[in-house]
């Protein structure tokens, strides 16, 4: 998970320490300044000025992924006192990053999905796991995981996950789903 050299393009997991009601939280300040920013965002109903409506709001309020170099990131983390990245526990300050192919499949998937739940890692119980099978046809074509087993449910939603940091449920139509040996 680490990076190869400063001016080579990764995802760095990084952490934006600002207030929930931040006029221009870190994904919009980056975003604004022409760099590649991803922060899975949930709809959440909000009080404002008395009145109650419905906003996308960041699912875990620290948490983006930015694609872009260590050369051009860091000058930004040093200026922004409240965008930091997110180092690997290994000792020697190592960014965290995500593999290309892993955050682009995640993105496609959260994108795909009409409605996506997020789930961080110690969320997610033994009991919730269901089958493993592989999408075949429609948006998330080629994709293998797991199911989301809840009880009673007849939306079926497959688990994409970026290890260790973040899994998304997205809804997936029954006729897709081809069930295979775990």
């Amino acid at each position: 998970m680490g990076y190869r050299k400063e001016t080579d393009l990764h995802w760095f997991v990084m952490r934006d320490l600002k207030r929930s009601n931040a006029k221009m939280p870190a994904y919009q300040m980056l975003g604004n300044m022409g760099i590649k920013v991803f922060t899975p965002m949930v709809w959440k109903v909000v009080v404002r000025h008395g009145k109650r409506i419905p906003q996308e709001v960041p699912f875990m309020q620290d948490l983006l992924f930015v694609h872009e170099s260590y050369k051009v990131l860091s000058p930004i983390v040093e200026r922004v006192g409240t965008l930091q990245f997110r180092f690997l526990r290994d000792g020697k300050r190592t960014p965290m990053t995500v593999r290309d192919a892993d955050m682009d499949r995640f993105i496609k998937a959260v994108e795909a999905a009409e409605n996506p739940c997020f789930y961080a890692p110690n969320d997610i119980k033994p009991s919730m796991v269901g089958k493993y099978v592989r999408i075949i046809g429609g948006l998330l074509n080629g994709y293998e995981g797991r199911l989301l087993k809840l009880q009673g449910s007849r939306i079926k939603r497959l688990f994409v996950e970026l290890p260790n940091l973040l899994t998304a449920a997205v809804e997936v139509q029954p006729e897709f789903i081809q069930i295979m040996k775990s």
